[in-house]
């Protein structure tokens, strides 16, 4: 998946919302209280994708043409004024961050 951008990134994740083969993924990587963060970019569920939606709605462009570079302090501020889970929106920058580094690693 070739990402340029925070928004593409979003796009690229639709496609595996509630994805039955994600949601089998999803139960196999599942832990004992139920959670399965660690495939949740592989297959969200329509409810963290709305908030992944409405992390970046909340951006600033700058924001968005900076993400890599977001600490946390600044993740969790969007994430609040998102009214998104900040744990989320945590995830969702970090599995945009690796995707750009392992595309950056590519070219």
């Amino acid at each position: 998946m070739a990402v340029s951008g925070v928004d593409d990134y979003l796009k690229a994740l639709q496609r595996f919302v509630d994805d039955a083969y994600g949601r089998r993924m999803r139960a196999q990587f599942q832990t004992t209280d139920g959670k399965s963060e660690l495939a949740m970019l592989a297959a969200p569920t329509r409810e963290e994708y709305e908030q992944f939606c409405r992390l970046t709605a909340a951006m600033t462009v700058e924001e968005k043409q900076n993400a890599v570079r977001l600490t946390d302090e600044q993740v969790a501020q969007i994430a609040e004024r998102a009214a998104v889970d900040p744990a989320l929106a945590a995830i969702f920058i970090n599995g945009y961050v690796l995707k750009k580094l392992k595309a950056n690693e590519k070219s």
